[in-house]
Formats: C-alpha cells, structure tokens, sequence
C-alpha cells in the first residue's frame, strides 16, 4: 500500500480515486528515498511508473517544507528537466493529476509554445516546475525564473537528453541552481555516458535498478520479421489489416520516411498520421490526442516526437526502420506493455539494416529470433548490392532524426527544444 511508503492521506486519496492502490517496484524503492531527501538514480523498464516514483514523494516534500516565498513568485522548489515537449507535457500532467488535493502550484515550459504566455504562468506562481532544457535558458535569459531556490532537481528520461546533445544545456543551467540540493536521475536505460554524467551531479546517491540493466519492457512479445526493403510496406499495411489492429504506433528513422509512409497507408485505406519534429506543436498535440482517443488507427512517428507518448490499452507497436542507437529499441518498445498489460512489438528489417540489429541484441544480452512471413519472403536472387555500413555515432543519429544531417553546423545551432 502507498500509506506504507510514507506518502500523506491527501495523496493516497487522491491515488485510490485514480485506482491506483499497490505500488510498483520502482515505486516501492524510489518514494522512501525521495522522501527523506536523498539523491537518487534509478533504473526501470518503460511503462513501470517511474513518473509516479519521484513526482509523488516531491509533492508531498512541497506541502511539508514549501515556504510562503515560493508562492506569487517565479522561483521553483522543484525543477523536472525532460529532452522532448510531449515528455514534459506527460510528466506535467501527472503533477496536476497526482496534487489535485493540494496546493501546489505546477507549471510547463518547452518550445514551439507561446512564450509571452509561459512567462505569464510563471509570474501566477510555481513551485513545481516542468521544462525543456532549450526553453528554460530561454526564460532564464529574460529574467521570467529564477532557479536559485530550487531544493530538487529531476533528469527524467536522462539517457535521451543526452543522445539530443542537451550537455550544454544542462551544463548551463547548473550554474544557475544551488550546490545544496536534492538530485534524481531517472531512466530506462543506463549506459556509460550516464554513469559518468551522474558522478558530477549526485552526492552519494542511492542506486535503484528494479529490472535487469536495459530490459525489454515485460509482457511484451517481439517478433522480426525479414523482409525486403521494397516488401516493408505491403507487409505493413497486411498485418494491420488482416489482424484487424487498432491503435497501431509505427517508427520510423527520419521525418521524411514518416511522412511518406503515412502518405502510403492513408492510400491503403488506414486512417494515419505522422508526427515529427517538423510539425508544429498545436498540429502534433491534436494528432496525439486523436490516437489516444482511438480516432487516428495508425500513427507514424519519429523517437524525438514519439517520447512521452503514453497510452494505457496500445497494443502494438512497429520498427519500421530499426532506429541507429540501440538504447532507442527499448524505449519504442516500452510504448507497449504499460502498467502490466501485454503487447506486441514487430520489427522489419532489410538484409540491408541487419548491422544495427547486432547492438540492440549485445544490449538485450538476448537473440531475437528472425522469421520470414509467408507471401512477403526476402527475394534470395537478388544481386548483393548491400556493403558493411559504419554505425552512426549518437551524435550523427540525432542529427539524422532532426534532418539535420548534410547541413553546415552553423545551421544547427539554437534549435532548442
């Protein structure tokens, strides 16, 4: 029960309104350490409540110890940094959700939104602050935060920021937050990078990792199947529509392959849509929101747009390209199997991108079993033209996603998130 963790009346009222009464392992372990305001890094699969696991506690520290000075003032107690919009919006959501019996104040900032507006919010008050890297410099900039107050800090879904390039960033706006402070880096994948980034920003932190190291999300089957790259999308728009599946989410690499992709479906009779950096932010919300409602059956996306996307009931998801860092796999796949419940995950992967099944394998420490479907088998006789292709650095994966790959650097700077 969430009252053995520690957590107030008012919050577990508010969790048993919402169903919510056992929690999960991450949660188990995480709360009492959040609460007693020790440093945290914690490790668990997609879809295991790792939100749960440090707004709660963090809440509940912001009823206890939250001064009046933190109210009708832009200077934040708590301060959750996310890579993407629609993280932060996940994230933001659940604040409000989780403290609508208490008086905490929450607020949003990310780019691609008004800034007049977010400035705005802040000025009403905030003691829980949920941003994006690029817009809170941003805001800093103009004098609308102050982060010289902030008691916790919060890296959610750190491996990701890091593969986005937000070092920077985030070197930046530690100079702007006090030395003292409580630190919690949360994630479903650890690598080295993120091992070495904790070093610098936790004291002595308690290590948390309720799952195997960078484990698949459970309950989840993955299946790949071997096709060729001509065949990828007749096989797609079969299995769809043989199957009858519903509230299909479907990856691809690049903006370009989303929104070709989502062309070809849409003529095949399946409502799609694809949602990429490239859209704008009222666009992508209400295509979100429509395949959360079951209105949009199939929906394309890019891993910069897709992360934060959380639906309880989705069932299936698909790699329709295999994505270049290996660690991109488990959070796609962990876009099903939420809360419990089980999920299929299919792969299609050409003689031409087997190379970047081998990392996503050594990451898994496991063998995904490759198929051939009948009526879509590779063609045997084709002539050899694949050649062994050098994985793509982080660096040149992220570039890619954001089409930014080509272009001279001076082009690339100031895209903020």
């Amino acid at each position: 029960m969430f009252t053995e963790l520690g957590l107030n009346k008012a919050l577990v009222e508010t969790l048993a309104g919402r169903g919510y009464e056992q929690p999960t392992a991450v949660q188990q372990a995480a709360i009492p350490l959040v609460l007693d305001g020790r440093d945290v890094m914690a490790g668990a699969r997609t879809g295991t409540g790792k939100t749960a696991a440090f707004v709660l506690p963090l809440l509940q520290r912001l009823m206890t110890v939250k001064s009046s000075e933190h109210r009708n003032v832009n200077m934040p107690a708590v301060l959750i940094l996310t890579p993407t919009r629609e993280l932060a919006q996940q994230v933001f959501k659940s604040a409000q959700q989780y403290g609508a019996a208490t008086d905490v104040r929450s607020c949003l900032v990310y780019g691609g939104a008004s800034l007049n507006v977010q400035i705005a919010a802040l000025q009403d008050g905030v003691d829980l602050l949920v941003a994006t890297p690029g817009r809170l410099l941003d805001l800093i900039f103009k004098g609308a935060v102050d982060l010289s107050r902030v008691e916790s800090l919060v890296f959610d879904e750190a491996d990701r920021m890091l593969d986005m390039g937000f070092i920077g960033e985030i070197n930046q706006l530690l100079k702007k937050l006090p030395q003292q402070r409580q630190t919690l880096l949360f994630s479903a994948t650890f690598d080295d990078a993120i091992f070495k980034l904790s070093k610098t920003l936790l004291n002595d932190p308690e290590i948390l990792q309720v799952d195997t190291r960078n484990s698949a999300a459970e309950g989840v089957e993955q299946k790949v199947y071997e096709v060729d790259a001509d065949k990828k999308h007749p096989l797609l728009s079969y299995l769809i529509g043989s199957n009858n599946w519903q509230q299909v989410l479907v990856f691809t690499r690049t903006k370009q392959s989303a929104d070709f992709l989502a062309k070809e479906l849409t003529q095949d009779g399946l409502n799609t849509k694809a949602v990429h950096g490239d859209k704008s932010q009222g666009a992508r919300e209400r295509e979100l929101e429509a395949f959360r409602a079951g209105e949009i059956r199939v929906l394309v996306a890019t891993d910069v747009a897709a992360r934060g996307l959380d639906i309880d009931s989705l069932n299936y998801v698909i790699n329709y390209q295999l994505p270049y860092n290996a660690e991109d796999y488990i959070h796609r796949v962990g876009r099903t199997g939420r809360a419990g419940k089980e999920g299929l995950a299919v792969t299609l992967v050409s003689s031409e991108e087997l190379y970047l099944l081998e990392p996503i394998e050594t990451l898994l420490d496991e063998k995904l079993n490759q198929e051939w479907y009948p009526g879509f088998e590779p063609d045997l006789d084709k002539p050899a033209t694949e050649k062994k292709r050098r994985p793509m650095s982080k660096k040149e994966a992220r570039a890619e996603a954001l089409g930014l790959r080509g272009k001279p650097a001076n082009k690339r700077r100031g895209r903020r998130r």
